[in-house]
C-alpha cells in the first residue's frame, strides 16, 4: 500500500465555492470543481496511485517542509529548507464571489529566499474520481487536459516558462512534469484553472503578486470585521476563517466537510461523504457566527434554511437531514470500488444514504437558530414564518415515536433522549418566537406538547440505577450529544440529576479530557469496527463543565484540546487513541464548537475575575 501523508499535515485554501487540501510536500491531493460536492480532479487523498495529484516540490535534493498560513488569511505557505537555498510556496485562491461559476483558479507562487533550488511540477489530473479518461491540448503558453465534463488548464508563469525552455516539458498519457532553477529573489510559479474560457495565458510574477495582494486584502478586511477580543484569539479567528473557506458564496450553505471518504477508523468501514449542508451542523454555525459579529454570514445561512423550510414536504419527513448546498435533496449514496481508500480504508463513499432518516432534533437546531436570529436583529419574513409554524403543527403530531438520531446510526430507530430534548428546544422557541412578534401561531397546543416532552425525558430518559440521563429509553448507555442539555435550557446545570448525569459521563465516556459520542461496543449502530472522539463532543463537554461551575476543570479540558489541533490549528472530525486526526478533515462542527466554546469560556472567566 502507498504512504499517505497524516490529515493533519494538510492546509485548507479555497475561494469560497470549493477547495483543495495541500500536503506540507507541496502536493495537492484533493480538489473538486466546480463546487465542494463536485467529482474530484485530484482525489490522491483516496487512492495515492489512481486518484490524481499536484506536485510543486524541491527537485533532486534533500529537503524538510513546514507549513503556516499568512497571518490574517487561508493563503498557504509552505516553507523548503536544503542544504542549498530556503524557498517559499503560496498557495491560494482568488476568491470567485456570489455568483456561481465553473471557472476557478489555483495560484502556487515560489518566492526564492537564499541560495539557489531547482524544482519540480508533476500534475495528473484524474477526473471525475478517477472514472474519466482525459486528453491533452498543447498551447505555447500551457496545457488544457479535458474530460467530457471538465477542463484544468496548467499554466507556467511567464518567466518559469522561459526557464522550463531550457529543462522542457515531458508529457505522457498520466500528465505533464517540468523542472526549473530558481536563484535568490526570484518569484515563480504555476497557475491552474478550471473551465478557462480562452487558450492558456502565462501570468507574468506582477499579475500573479497582484492577485496575492487582493486575496489577502479580501481575508483581511473580512476578519477585521470579527468584534471577538478575548483569550484564544488566534484559534478562534482561524476557526472562522476555516469556517468561511467551507461555505458556499452563491447560497450562504455551509458543508460539513469539503472531504468525502475519510475513516472514522482507519482500515475500517465509516467512510461518509460530508460534502453536503446539515441542517444541525449549519444552524449551530449561526450561533458562532453572531458571536464573532459575523450577521450577513448568519443571514445569508438564514436565507438558505428559510427556502428550506419553505420546501418542506408533507408527509412523514418535511425535512431531511442535509441537502446540496444549492437546497437539491438528491443525494444517493454509491461505492467507488476503484478507489483503495485512505491508508487502504473501504469502502469509499459518496452521496451519503442517510440523507432520508428521520432525526427530530434537526428542528429544535433550527428553531434555536431562528430564536436567536431574532433577538439579534434577523427576523424571519412572514412565509417563512408561516412555515415554521407548520412544522411545529407536524411535530406536535410526531415527537414521540422511535428515530434515527443525531449520530446517524444504521441499527434501526429508537426514542432517542436527544431527539427528544430537542423537540422540546423546537416548541419552546416557537413559542418564544410568537410572543414576542405577535406571530400567528398555535401555542396553546405547542406548550401543551412542549410540557409533554419535558415530563417524558424527566421521566424515561433519566436511568434510576445510572443516575443519569442515557442515550435512548431502552438502554442505560450514555450519549455525548446530552452533553447540550443545560446549555439549550431543558435543565438547570447545578440540578442533582445533572450533576450525576455529569459524573457518569467523565467515567464513561471521557478519556484524558477527550469525549466519544457513545460507546458503539455496548449499543450497537450498525457497523463494524470502532471510533476516535469527538472533537465537537470535547467541546460541548467543557461548556458543561464550565455551565456546572467546574472552571479550572474546563479549561484545562479546552487547553489540551487545542494541542491537538493540526499545526495549522485546524481539526478533523475525530481524535484516534494515538492522538492523530481522523474523519472528514477539516470539520465545521468542529470548529464551530471551538468558537462558541472559547467565547463562553472567555466569559466565564472574565466574570470570575
Amino acid at each position: 500500500m502507498e504512504t499517505y501523508p497524516a490529515l493533519e499535515e494538510h492546509g485548507l485554501i479555497g475561494d469560497l465555492q470549493t477547495a483543495a487540501l495541500i500536503t506540507a510536500d507541496g502536493t495537492i491531493d484533493w480538489f473538486c470543481a466546480p463546487r465542494f460536492d463536485s467529482p474530484s480532479i485530484f482525489g490522491a487523498l483516496l487512492d495515492r496511485r489512481r486518484g490524481g495529484h499536484f506536485q510543486l516540490a524541491p527537485d533532486g535534493v534533500d529537503y524538510t517542509s513546514k507549513q503556516l498560513y499568512l497571518p490574517g488569511t487561508p493563503i498557504l505557505i509552505t516553507r523548503f529548507h536544503s542544504a542549498d537555498g530556503v524557498g517559499e510556496m503560496l498557495d491560494f485562491m482568488p476568491v470567485t464571489g456570489a455568483q456561481a461559476t465553473d471557472r476557478h483558479r489555483l495560484i502556487r507562487l515560489i518566492r526564492m529566499v537564499r541560495g539557489t533550488m531547482r524544482f519540480r511540477f508533476d500534475c495528473q489530473p484524474r477526473f471525475n474520481y478517477a472514472r474519466d479518461t482525459c486528453e491533452i491540448d498543447v498551447h505555447p503558453e500551457g496545457d488544457v487536459f479535458r474530460s467530457p465534463d471538465m477542463s484544468l488548464t496548467v499554466t507556467p508563469f511567464r518567466n518559469v516558462e522561459r526557464l522550463i525552455g531550457v529543462d522542457g516539458v515531458r508529457r505522457d498519457a498520466e500528465g505533464v512534469s517540468a523542472r526549473f532553477t530558481l536563484h535568490a529573489n526570484d518569484i515563480g510559479g504555476v497557475v491552474l484553472e478550471t473551465a478557462c474560457p480562452h487558450s492558456p495565458r502565462a501570468l507574468s510574477t506582477e499579475e500573479a503578486c497582484e492577485l496575492l495582494a487582493q486575496t489577502r486584502d479580501y481575508w483581511r478586511r473580512w476578519l477585521d470585521r470579527s468584534r471577538y477580543t478575548g483569550r484564544w484569539r488566534e484559534m478562534v479567528e482561524r476557526s472562522a476563517m476555516t469556517l468561511k473557506l467551507m461555505t458556499y458564496a452563491p447560497t450562504g450553505a455551509l458543508v460539513a466537510a469539503p472531504t468525502a471518504g475519510l475513516p472514522e477508523q482507519v482500515g475500517g468501514q465509516r467512510n461518509w461523504d460530508y460534502r453536503y449542508t446539515w441542517i444541525r451542523d449549519a444552524s449551530f454555525s449561526v450561533h458562532a457566527l453572531l458571536r464573532l459579529g459575523f450577521t450577513d454570514e448568519a443571514a445569508s445561512y438564514l436565507y438558505w434554511l428559510d427556502a428550506r423550510i419553505r420546501d418542506a414536504r408533507d408527509g412523514d419527513i418535511p425535512l431531511q437531514i442535509m441537502y446540496r448546498i444549492d437546497g437539491s435533496p438528491d443525494l444517493p449514496e454509491e461505492v467507488l470500488g476503484h478507489l483503495e481508500g485512505y491508508r487502504g480504508s473501504a469502502p469509499v463513499r459518496i452521496g451519503n444514504g442517510a440523507a432520508d432518516q428521520l432525526q427530530l432534533d434537526i428542528y429544535g437546531e433550527a428553531l434555536n437558530s431562528l430564536e436567536l436570529a431574532d433577538r439579534s436583529g434577523l427576523i424571519a419574513p412572514h412565509e417563512g414564518w408561516r412555515k415554521t409554524a407548520g412544522l411545529m403543527d407536524w411535530l406536535c403530531e410526531h415527537w414521540d415515536q422511535p428515530e434515527d438520531g443525531i449520530w446517524e446510526t444504521r441499527s434501526g430507530r429508537q426514542d432517542f433522549t436527544y431527539g427528544r430534548v430537542m423537540s422540546w428546544v423546537a416548541l419552546d422557541r416557537a413559542i418564544r418566537l410568537a410572543q414576542r412578534r405577535g406571530r400567528p401561531g398555535d401555542t396553546t397546543r405547542w406548550t401543551s406538547q412542549r410540557n409533554a416532552i419535558y415530563e417524558q425525558v424527566m421521566a424515561r430518559g433519566f436511568h434510576p440505577e445510572r443516575r443519569a440521563f442515557v442515550q435512548h429509553y431502552q438502554t442505560d448507555i450514555l450519549d455525548a450529544s446530552l452533553l447540550a442539555m443545560p446549555g439549550v435550557g431543558f435543565i438547570s446545570p447545578n440540578d442533582p440529576m445533572w450533576e450525576s448525569t455529569l459524573r457518569a459521563v467523565d467515567a464513561d465516556l471521557v478519556s484524558d479530557s477527550l469525549v466519544y459520542r457513545y460507546d458503539p461496543r455496548a449499543s450497537p449502530d450498525g457497523l463494524a469496527g470502532t471510533e476516535g472522539t469527538f472533537s465537537m463532543c470535547t467541546f460541548w463537554y467543557v461548556q458543561a463543565l464550565a455551565q456546572a461551575g467546574r472552571i479550572d476543570d474546563a479549561r484545562l479540558t479546552f487547553e489540551k484540546m487545542l494541542t491537538y489541533s493540526s499545526p495549522l490549528g485546524l481539526y478533523s472530525e475525530e481524535i484516534a487513541a494515538t492522538g492523530e486526526q481522523i474523519g472528514n478533515f477539516p470539520q465545521a462542527f468542529s470548529h464551530l464548537s471551538l468558537i462558541s466554546t472559547a467565547a463562553h469560556l472567555d466569559e466565564l472567566l472574565d466574570e470570575r475575575r
